[in-house]
């Protein structure tokens, strides 16, 4: 499982590189100046843009990996989440112990020590 997780991992970071490059590589529709002030060019701003070329139809494919294996790292992290596998210290609950008498929770005690009378107080 962390082999294939390592491997979609990989897969979705090569993706994203290299769609990131893609889109950085394509020429914009309005990239000219011209196109948005009216230079005969404006019908290549809001026109037809004719069949994909090679970029954009690499970028889509790119993005369709990359949210491919979004989707396959959500649904991995959620499974190994619900597996029963070794508990957190945060999970388990903390031991409750009840002393059996009062003297116990004094350090060093070793027996309950019995109520004696109080000695009269010294006086000078």
């Amino acid at each position: 499982m962390q082999v294939l997780l390592n491997l979609v991992l990989a897969l979705q970071l090569l993706s994203a590189l290299t769609m990131i490059v893609l889109v950085l590589v394509q020429h914009g529709k309005g990239a000219d100046m011209g196109a948005s002030f009216g230079s005969g060019a404006s019908g290549s701003l809001f026109g037809a843009t004719g069949s994909a070329n090679f970029l954009s139809r690499s970028t889509a494919v790119c993005a369709t990996v990359f949210f491919v294996c979004t989707l396959a790292l959500a649904y991995i992290s959620n499974t190994r989440a619900t597996a029963p596998q070794a508990e957190s210290i945060l999970d388990r609950a903390a031991p409750v112990s009840v002393p059996a008498s009062g003297a116990a929770a004094i350090p060093g005690a070793t027996a309950p020590v019995a109520a004696q009378p109080a000695a009269p107080a010294a006086s000078n």
